[in-house]
């Protein structure tokens, strides 16, 4: 198995170049905010561990309302992220990108503080600029692109051939007609045609770190239960005090902002979406805030890594990134379907969950214990992310008109392929989702 990792390179953009920037970013596009795969910058083609990019210019469009909490706005000026979703480890994508984009990625980062064309060492430059993620979660860890690709072909090729079989041998001869489409798959792999490519063996390292990781997480609280239990009454009357004490935000987005963000949307079954706001002021807040991504970098790794997160199927990728000396936070996803119906899904399956790791973001609406009301205010959550939302200058996908959904159906096909279904009814279920 091949495990998923992520890369966030940001950089401040120079002074008098945010506009040049913009402009050169859009000419990777062919349509509003997506890239051509080929275009004269990256050829995001190349790179084929690469699930999802973006770039997008970080403004701190919301920083105002910080002042209702008392708090004088932090600088921020703006920042390019150039950030991915891969197979493998980051460090040898890097190489990667420099050999098949050096000449791009200079010309996009030479926008930037501190990068000079001319003389510049991109791969250090990008390692040192180079932003961990707080919480990464992954759809399917070790559902690599080439797997992706292979299993699509492979249903597109089913799909093709399973009348014409059907017509012969007759829809009731289920096991016939599973010999019947056996045999023409090998007969497309000896051609050619079809390849299924055997699973990489997971590297010994992260095999290791993620058993350390899923053992002592748990292990570390345990151990720290006793001094935890003497808190939780004192942080309970804190947590109640502040949000008591909250402002409420209740703005709406201007039209000129929300036109700018919708016109980026459903050019795919998949959509791509941008983040960014400030903590709520405090000590008590950013510990919370850091805890509970703890724990949610903890369930994306160990419990959420097949096909869900909690109730929701549509995201493929998600990260939380701290910035600005942990004053300020970072969100990007890639979903299926409409941001309207993103948004539901979140609010109706699992509100309490954005409740839990958004709730000690200024702006967000005003909750009680943590994970009652907030995003249950719909309206309000609504207008909130809304405002908080950045659109992206570019974003790319390597396998368009695939949703997550349809990334479970091709695997399962494949898995009917090598594995012989035990009877009639496991057969039919097969048969049906080609």
């Amino acid at each position: 198995m091949t495990p998923q990792s992520s890369f966030m390179i940001a950089a401040t953009v120079r002074v008098g170049q945010l506009e040049n920037l913009r402009a050169l970013l859009a000419s990777m596009n062919k349509i509003p905010g997506h890239a051509d795969s080929d275009n004269g910058l990256i050829s995001f083609r190349k790179f084929d561990r690469l699930h999802f990019a973006r770039f997008v210019i970080i403004e701190a469009k919301t920083a105002q309302e910080i002042k209702e909490f008392g708090v004088t706005p932090r600088a921020w000026p703006p920042t390019l992220a150039f950030l991915g979703d891969i197979d493998g480890d980051i460090q040898p994508f890097l190489v990667e990108l420099v050999e098949h984009a050096e000449s791009g990625l200079k010309k996009i980062f030479s926008h930037c503080e501190g990068f000079s064309e001319e003389d510049q060492n991109l791969l250090q430059w990008m390692k040192a600029h180079n932003i961990n993620a707080n919480v990464d979660y992954v759809n399917w860890i070790g559902r690599t692109v080439r797997q992706i690709r292979e299993e699509a072909a492979l249903h597109r090729s089913l799909s093709t051939c399973l009348q014409r079989i059907a017509d012969d041998v007759g829809r009731e001869n289920v096991l016939v007609l599973r010999q019947k489409l056996l045999s023409y798959v090998e007969m497309e792999k000896y051609e050619g045609r079809l390849t299924l490519s055997p699973p990489e063996p997971t590297p010994t390292e992260w095999k290791v770190r993620n058993l350390l990781h899923k053992i002592g997480v748990p292990l570390i609280i345990l151990l720290l239960s006793p001094l935890l239990l003497v808190i939780a009454p004192f942080f309970a009357l804190r947590l109640r005090m502040l949000e008591r004490s909250d402002p409420e935000l209740f703005i709406r987005p201007d039209r000129e902002h929300l036109t700018e963000l919708t016109v980026q949307e459903d050019w795919d079954v998949s959509n791509q979406y941008s983040v960014f706001g400030d903590v709520k002021p405090g000590l008590f807040r950013l510990l919370t805030f850091k805890f509970i991504l703890l724990l949610t970098d903890y369930f994306a790794r160990h419990l959420y890594n097949r096909g869900f997160l909690a109730r929701i199927k549509t995201i493929h990728f998600a990260r939380w990134v701290f910035m600005d000396n942990n004053h300020r936070i970072f969100f990007a996803s890639n979903y299926d379907g409409s941001h309207e119906s993103y948004m539901d899904d979140f609010i109706n399956k699992v509100g309490w969950g954005l409740n839990l790791t958004f709730s000690n973001a200024a702006g967000y609406p005003t909750t009680r214990w943590i994970i009652k009301e907030g995003a249950q205010r719909e309206h309000a959550f609504k207008y909130t992310q809304r405002r908080h939302q950045i659109p992206t200058d570019t974003w790319y996908k390597a396998y368009p008109g695939l949703t997550a959904v349809d990334l479970a159906r091709n695997s399962r096909i494949r898995q009917g392929v090598e594995i012989r279904q035990s009877n009639d009814a496991e057969l039919r279920e097969w048969l049906s989702l080609i």
